[in-house]
């Protein structure tokens, strides 16, 4: 649905890209009201996912205002000041803990000092970007971002399966006053690819067999292709068993592309996983992914347009892939937040329109109030 204002407050119905739109309200200082969250579902309002995402916002800011009604159903979120420091959440086992790590990756550079969070919960599962995919594509376009000679790190301490979890990982990223335009418009060619494939309380023979599988498929096309096993033992396997791939292609000109596939929660009477299927499926997702042929990879680019609408007053342009979903109602909210208008085109080469997309903005010049000028 369409945002309307309502005493000055910005409201949206439903739970669709709930996320998206607290962290558009915690960086432009909005207040934001959703109202109507699933009140046709037999278990109406917030889910424990959503909750566990409001607990960290809370934790990032300090005086953000929440209010819920007794049903979940109605939300109301008035932004406080960013404040970042070290900091530790546990996770809703819903989802994994890339759907929070996304999150505090958009608002990290915006903080008054500089995060280091602990996060746990599941690394890998089949609905959010798995953490080796956001250490491979997600850390190297916020650094594109960051002025001067920022240090990001994710480290992954432990990993978990759904669905009881138990994984750690550790990010750490600097405050920035500013954010830095860019200019992205070829991806280059591919030169080489690498993966992680992980092996969670099972043998560790299913990840050489996944690697087996990946590169079977992987070698027509590239020779250069490294993909390594890690497998988890003890403290550091987590507490359920499974078992995934994740794979990046890097291109000539420092852009990346990935896939990954994980094996689902098995319950009763669901059919088994085989390691070689998995091991296809990331490849062939990747090849996709290399063919959409932006210079983003697919689930980063609301990230990418969020950092372009809130970088200097001076002209950004990245090609794309075609828009997912998401990043079209994003590009939407966007302009809601911070009235911002991207220009959207699609790419032409010798009279031929491709199915890329150009992206072009001019920043609002969002600057970084809270951080100290040493």
């Amino acid at each position: 649905m369409p945002a309307k204002i309502r005493n000055k407050v910005l409201t949206y119905e439903g739970c669709n890209y709930l996320r998206y739109r607290l962290l558009l309200s915690t960086l432009s200082g909005r207040p934001v009201q959703i109202t109507d969250i699933r009140i046709k579902d037999d278990n109406p309002g917030l889910r424990e996912y959503e909750v566990s995402f409001i607990r960290l916002l809370d934790k990032i800011t300090n005086g953000s205002r929440i209010e819920l009604n007794e049903t979940g159903t109605n939300l109301y979120y008035s932004p406080g000041l960013l404040n970042g420091g070290d900091l530790e959440h546990d996770c809703s086992l819903q989802r994994g803990i890339g759907y929070y790590l996304e999150g505090i990756m958009i608002l990290a550079p915006f903080c008054k000092k500089a995060v280091e969070v602990k996060l746990r919960g599941i690394t890998n599962n089949t609905i959010d970007p798995s953490v080796d995919r956001i250490k491979a594509i997600g850390v190297p376009i916020l650094k594109r971002f960051l002025l001067g000679d920022n240090e990001v790190v994710l480290t992954i301490k432990k990993r978990g399966a759904a669905p009881l979890g138990g994984g750690e990982i550790h990010f750490k990223c600097p405050a920035s006053r500013n954010l830095r335009t860019i200019q992205l418009h070829d991806s280059g060619m591919v030169k080489r690819i690498r993966g992680t494939a992980c092996s969670i309380r099972v043998s560790p023979a299913i990840a050489n067999r996944i690697i087996e599988s990946a590169k079977g498929v992987l070698l027509k096309f590239l020779p250069d292709v490294y993909i390594y096993a890690d497998h988890c033992r003890g403290a550091a396997s987590g507490k359920s068993p499974g078992f995934g791939i994740s794979l990046s292609a890097e291109t000539t000109n420092e852009v990346f592309f990935g896939g990954e596939a994980c094996s689902p929660h098995m319950t009763t009477g669901s059919l088994p996983c085989v390691p070689e299927d998995l091991g296809k499926e990331a490849a062939m997702k990747l090849i996709d992914e290399i063919y959409r042929n932006g210079c983003v990879d697919s689930p980063f680019q609301p990230m990418t347009a969020m950092f372009m609408a809130l970088g200097k007053k001076d002209v950004s342009k990245v090609v794309t892939g075609p828009l997912t979903p998401s990043m079209i109602q994003f590009l939407r909210d966007l302009r809601d937040f911070f009235g911002i208008v991207f220009k959207i085109e699609p790419l032409k080469e010798e009279d031929e329109v491709l199915d890329q997309v150009v992206l072009t903005c001019v920043g609002v010049g969002y600057t970084n109030i809270s951080r100290r000028i040493l």
